[in-house]
């Protein structure tokens, strides 16, 4: 019999359930929406993850990507079904209408003012230095240690004095968070009409074309032989993403560059949007919605530059290190607050996780995730607590390093070639990556008053560790100390990529003065001006990310990531029905966008770059650059016998040069080539079989 108090009588007699169960349901659905940012970014590191454990371990029984991708499948569909009934029958969290400043105010309010403006002083002298031309880096450099040593003893003595903040969480809203699903949704829509041409989308996205068309992993070179060279050092096959790709390509029966750039990269997107929101939600003290708005700005008007944080989100989503500095990083140090704060065995799970995602995504993942552990680590040992910077530690680097390990074993180590083959000093890595001028005035602020702009408790301490790892690394010798070390020249202007720079730029609108904290409405005002002046800042100092300067195109309809003319060129080079067997010589940029098209048709060279992994002197890597510089028709040439010969070791079967190539088109006799194709503008290509 059911209980009296759940049942009501309306006026024609008839028992009705009482309004509590309609407001437990309301409750529940109100949850879920707030939670629903979680639940897809949390759900995506663990289904990944998943799928990362999966392909590592197929290399021991043989598994083709198409089975591996259908076993992944059926077990993301019951961990979906799982976390949702959980999140459904989790009983809602009362909210508060209470804005969170009156509980989780800024950590500025509770220190001590007379080291507190000093500190801040020091962090606006770097970061204006930093940002200026003509200023010895030393300035900047200790000016900016000066204010992280500041933040830090500030943030430990603040930390100590009240002790119990860490547990300090913010209510998530469902209000903010439809707001987030939403902007995220239009990120995710945007990622589909803007197109960057990037070179490294030869590796990246022809390795998921050649599995989709072979089913198969390559695990020597893929690029220039059939698996006869060794493969690129710098791109050991611990990553998945691209596995990813190519097995969804495989049993969906679409092509892996449709699968990297219509599926998979509007997901991406999404998701990445979700984990910025994620983290801002957590560290900011007010508005986080408006920070979140600030954030996105910042990613969408400050790219231009091949370093820019903006030119790693939507233009590279798609390749790992930039789903990795967009998506991982954030989240990232969204467990490890989480952790820091409950130390429960699942948020525990969800570091361990997102430490698998990171191997699975890149390679840099190795380098930047001690970076991101050791500067929370720091702010575990500043109250004392080593022991869960060391379980910390662990949890992070454990699966990465052990891949590693395993994969240099199995297949040597990375050349010295690549691995000094560009290195950016202090001074030159802030400028490439954190800018100059105006904006890197901004991302200076953000940089080192991080721990004064965000929540009171985990976040302020984090957000000190890594201004003070940021600050030590930015000293003069010491990342040079750590190329002699490493080896890692080349990679090492990515350090910065630990800290989560976008959202501290975005949190720089929650300044809170201390005279307008009884005004709430001017306080809001005051919040409101600050993010459009930060924002017209952005537009007016930065590269918009849809802009030609960004290398970036704009496109009415959903597109590959391809100069168009050439994708169509390639496909007519690819449906020939007369072309001979042999490698296909033609343009540079022809070839290079070639394997993103097919693995069926060989190309000479894929990109020259990559060449040093195989000596640039050598013959491989000579007779490679000698006929290419012929099918791009450049001034000077070698001369013919160099040319034959070349063709005769490479094996080249087909020969296709613009029309406007005339120098190659006069030599085409004499190197026994014979017309058999060609192109009407515009695009307009001759193609020659070779019979000598």
């Amino acid at each position: 019999m059911p209980n009296v108090d759940t049942l009501v009588t309306d006026r024609d007699g008839v028992s009705t359930r009482s309004d509590a169960q309609g407001q437990t349901t309301t409750g529940r659905f109100g949850s879920l929406v707030a939670g629903l940012p979680a639940l897809l970014t949390d759900g995506a590191v663990y289904a990944f993850a998943l799928w990362t454990v999966l392909y590592h371990a197929a290399f021991l029984v043989h598994l083709r990507p198409s089975v591996t991708f259908l076993v992944w499948l059926v077990c993301c569909v019951l961990l979906g079904a799982y976390l949702v009934v959980r999140r459904w029958r989790r009983r809602p969290t009362p909210t508060s209408g209470d804005d969170r400043d009156e509980r989780t105010g800024s950590r500025a309010a509770t220190m001590d003012r007379r080291w507190l403006l000093p500190t801040v002083a020091a962090a606006a002298l770097a970061a204006v230095t930093a940002g200026l031309d003509g200023i010895s880096w030393w300035v900047p450099a200790l000016a900016g240690l000066a204010a992280a040593v500041g933040a830090v003893l500030l943030t430990r003595r603040a930390w100590l004095a009240l002790p119990g903040t860490g547990s300090d969480t913010p209510v998530e809203k469902p209000w903010q968070s439809v707001y987030a699903l939403v902007a995220s949704g239009l990120v995710g829509v945007a990622s589909l009409f803007i197109a960057r041409n990037t070179p490294d989308d030869v590796f990246y996205v022809g390795k998921s074309v050649w599995i989709a068309e072979r089913d198969i992993v390559p695990l020597r070179d893929f690029l220039f032989t059939e698996q006869v060279a060794p493969p690129l050092s710098s791109q050991p096959p611990i990553a998945s993403i691209e596995v990813l790709a190519g097995a969804l390509g495989r049993v969906f029966g679409i092509h892996a560059a449709s699968a990297t750039w219509y599926v998979l990269l509007p997901v991406l997107a999404v998701l990445a949007a979700l984990s910025l929101w994620r983290l801002i939600q957590r560290w900011a003290p007010r508005r986080p919605v408006l920070a979140f708005t600030v954030a996105l700005a910042f990613l969408a008007f400050v790219c231009g530059d091949d370093a820019a944080l903006g030119t790693f989100h939507l233009p590279r989503l798609h390749e790992g290190k930039g789903m990795f500095v967009s998506a991982v990083v954030p989240l990232l140090w969204v467990y490890l607050t989480r952790w820091f704060d409950t130390r429960s065995r699942k948020d525990l799970a969800a570091i361990v996780a997102i430490s698998i995602v990171a191997t699975g995504l890149t390679s840099t993942s190795v380098m930047i995730l001690p970076l991101v552990v050791g500067a929370a680590g720091l702010g575990m040992l500043l109250v004392g607590r080593w022991r869960d910077a060391l379980v910390a530690g662990v949890a992070v680097m454990f699966y990465p390093v052990a891949s590693v390990i395993v994969t240099r074993i199995t297949l040597g180590p990375m050349t010295s070639v690549i691995a000094s083959a560009q290195f950016f000093d202090a001074e030159g890595t802030y400028r490439r990556t954190l800018l100059v001028g105006v904006l890197g005035v901004i991302c200076g602020l953000a940089l080192w008053c991080g721990p004064f702009l965000v929540r009171r408790g985990t976040p302020a301490l984090f957000a000190a560790g890594a201004a003070a790892a940021m600050s030590l690394l930015l000293v003069p010798g010491v990342l040079e100390a750590l190329s002699a070390g490493s080896g890692l020249a080349a990679v090492l202007w990515r350090v910065p990529w630990f800290v989560p720079l976008p959202a501290l730029v975005g949190l720089l609108c929650t300044i809170d003065v201390p005279p307008l904290a009884r005004v709430a409405t001017l306080r809001a005002v005051v919040g409101g001006v600050l993010a459009a002046v930060l924002v017209g800042a952005f537009a007016v100092a930065g590269t918009p990310m849809w802009s030609a300067r960004s290398f970036v195109e704009v496109h009415e309809r959903p597109t590959w990531k391809l100069p168009q003319q050439r994708q169509k060129i390639d496909f007519w080079i690819w449906n020939l029905d007369d072309r001979p067997p042999g490698l296909l010589l033609a343009p540079s940029t022809l070839m290079r966008t070639m394997p993103i098209v097919t693995s069926e048709v060989r190309v000479v060279m894929a990109r020259n770059g990559y060449l040093v992994d195989y000596d640039m002197n050598s013959q491989f890597s000579q007779d490679r650059l000698k006929l290419a510089a012929f099918a791009d028709g450049v001034d000077e040439i070698a001369p013919v016998a160099e040319l034959a010969a070349a063709m005769d070791r490479l094996d080249v079967g087909t020969v296709c040069v613009y029309n406007g190539n005339r120098k190659a088109r006069d030599l085409a006799p004499e190197l026994g080539l014979v017309k058999f194709a060609s192109r009407k503008a515009p695009g307009a290509v001759t193609c020659y079989r070779r019979t000598a």
